[in-house]
Formats: C-alpha cells, structure tokens, sequence
C-alpha cells in the first residue's frame, strides 16, 4: 500500500508539478489554485479517490503571502488510503474553483469556508451562510475577527456585570 501511494504521488508530482510533503508517515501534496480542480479529478477518476473526506481551512494572519491553506483529504475506500491535498491561498480575494461537480459533499462544506473563512468558490451553484445569519457581516473564523464577548455572570461578579450592561433608556 505505501509504495502505491508513492507511485501515485509520483504521477501526480510529474504530471501537475505539485510538491509532495510527509509529516509522521502521512503524505500530503501542496497544489496551485490553478490546478487543484484537475489534481482532484486525476485522483477521483484515475487513482480511485472517490470520496470528499474532508475540506477545511487555517487562517496563518498576520501572516499575509500565503495566508490561508485549504485543506482536501480524499479517501479510496477500495484502497483504504487517504491523500492530503494543501492550497495556499492570499489574504486579498482569496478563490478556487468548486469541486461539487466531482464530489457532491463539497456543495455544503465549500459554503461552511465561504461563510466562517470568506474563502470564494468559482462556479459553487449555492455560494451563501450557512452557519451565521444571512445578514451577518464577517467571516468569524478569520484570526482578524473582532471578539466582541460578554463576560460570563457568575455569583462573585453579578453586580459589577450588572451594573455595566447597556440597559435600554426608559
């Protein structure tokens, strides 16, 4: 099984110029935006990748020039092997092509990345919150992200809080 993923990510280094890295026995490929649609599809159609495992997103700021990396696993069931794939992405207008039409999963999880990252998708037939309010402003997992929080009310602390709440003006 380990040399048959060597060759496929051998195929897939030669063929899409993608860099291969391993972090504790687990590969995984870094794959330009421009190519990450056809990587997705050689490994869907080609290498038996057929399922969408997971699609996720880490916010490097303030770190600019890559700021964010968009992260694919795709699983082979008939191979019991999975394949990281790794995007990065800048801080201004950061966007990549849909994947709903290799993997129909990719529908709601791309628009989870739009909402809490403000990570665009090319051509996503449904691209709108799912998670926040459809008229909330920001995207909440961006480490830029204001907290605005309330302290918590405890027994020790109810009157200091209580006191500092912008009540209603009668």
């Amino acid at each position: 099984m380990e040399n048959e993923l060597q060759n496929i990510v051998s195929v897939l280094v030669e063929r899409f110029d993608v860099e291969p890295k391993e972090f504790r026995g687990q590969t995984s490929l870094i794959v330009s935006p421009e190519k990450i649609f056809e990587v997705c599809q050689s490994l869907r159609d080609e290498h038996g990748f057929t399922w969408l495992e997971v699609l996720t997103a880490v916010d490097y700021w303030p770190q600019q020039e890559p700021r964010f990396h968009v992260i694919y696993f795709l699983y082979s069931i008939d191979k019991s092997m999975r394949m990281g794939l790794r995007v990065p992405l800048p801080s201004v207008s950061p966007t990549l092509p849909t994947l709903v039409e290799l993997f129909a999963n990719a529908n709601w999880r791309e628009r989870e990345l739009w909402d809490m990252f403000g990570i665009h998708f090319d051509g996503h037939p449904d691209l709108r919150r799912i998670l926040m309010p459809h008229d909330w402003q920001g995207h909440p997992l961006r480490k830029d992200y204001p907290l605005g929080y309330e302290e918590v009310q405890f027994t020790f602390n109810a009157e200091e809080i209580d006191r500092d709440k912008p009540y209603a003006k009668e």
